[in-house]
C-alpha cells in the first residue's frame, strides 16, 4: 500500500495504537502459571473493545486472535492450554485491522530467571528491528533494510531466520509489495517507494537459519531449523522523506 491522504495516515494510526495497546496488555499479564489462551484472551479483549478485528482470524481463520510463540516456537503459534513458565522465551505477535486498514507488530520477553543469552538475544532483537527501520529511504533500495540487519546479526554472532519476511501491509494483512528480506539478499532490487506500507520484522537467532513446521498436525506453528531460541521483533511504519513514521506506538 502506498499512502496517499492523511485520512489513511490517520487509520493506520489507529489501527496501529490498538495493536499496540493489547501487545501492551499482553505484555503486561505475562507471567508464570498463565495460559497461552489467557493471554490471547486479554489480547483479544482490548481489540473488540477498540472496535477492532483480529487480522489472522478474518485472513486466515486462524484459531487465536493473535500468535503466542514459546522457547522452541519461532512464530504463528496457537494459544492454548500451555501454561508460561519460568525461564520462558514468548514471542507476542498482534495484527488487527479497522475501518479496512491492517497494522502488524510484534515482540519477544523473557519470563525470569533467564541467562544472559537470553537478555542479551532480546535486547539485540530489539536492535536488530530499529536497525532496519532506520535504513528506510524513500528512493533508496529495500535491500538496504536486510543488508543493515545482516551486518548487525553477523557482528553480534546471531544468525537470522530467512524465509520469514516482512511484508506490506494496509488494504490487506499481506499487501503490495509483497515480502520483503531482512537478511541479506542480492536478488532483493526493488526501490522503497514514498508513502511504501511495511513491516519490518527480523527473527535474530541463536543459530536457527530457517522456519518449518513443528508438527505434521499443526499447520500453523514453526520452529527453526536447526533448533535454537529465536526473537522476534516487528513495527509497521510508512516511509517517507521525513524519516519512517512507526504507526504502531501506544500513544
Amino acid at each position: 500500500m502506498i499512502v496517499k491522504t492523511e485520512d489513511e495516515l490517520d487509520k493506520l494510526k489507529a489501527i496501529g495504537r490498538i495493536c499496540a495497546q493489547s501487545l501492551e496488555a499482553m505484555a503486561a499479564a505475562l507471567r508464570p502459571g498463565i495460559t497461552t489462551q489467557e493471554l490471547d484472551e486479554i489480547g483479544a479483549k482490548v481489540l473488540a473493545d477498540a472496535g477492532a478485528r483480529s487480522a489472522p482470524q478474518v485472513t486466515y481463520d486462524f484459531p487465536g486472535a493473535t500468535c503466542i510463540s514459546v522457547n522452541e516456537e519461532v512464530a504463528h503459534g496457537i494459544p492454548g492450554p500451555r501454561v508460561i513458565q519460568p525461564g520462558d522465551l514468548v514471542n507476542l505477535d498482534v495484527s488487527a485491522e479497522k475501518d479496512g486498514l491492517f497494522a502488524d507488530m510484534g515482540a519477544s520477553y523473557a519470563v525470569a530467571p533467564v541467562t544472559k543469552a537470553i537478555e542479551n538475544l532480546c535486547r539485540d532483537g530489539r536492535k536488530a528491528m530499529w536497525t532496519g527501520i532506520r535504513a528506510v529511504q524513500p528512493g533508496a533500495p529495500l535491500a538496504d533494510i536486510g543488508n543493515a540487519i545482516g551486518q548487525f546479526a553477523a557482528k553480534n554472532r546471531y544468525t537470522l531466520i530467512r524465509n520469514l519476511a516482512s511484508h506490506g501491509i494496509g488494504y490487506s494483512l499481506h499487501d503490495e509489495p509483497g515480502e520483503i528480506p531482512t537478511w541479506p539478499d542480492r536478488s532483493e532490487r526493488r526501490k522503497i517507494s514514498d508513502g511504501l506500507v511495511f513491516t519490518v520484522e527480523p527473527f535474530l537467532s541463536l543459530g536457527g537459519r530457517n522456519a518449518v513446521e513443528k508438527d505434521p498436525n499443526d499447520e500453523w506453528t514453526l520452529v527453526s531449523e536447526p533448533r535454537a531460541l529465536t526473537v522476534q521483533y516487528e513495527h509497521t511504519i510508512v516511509a517517507t522523506k521525513r524519516g519512517p513514521i512507526v504507526v504502531t506506538l501506544p500513544g
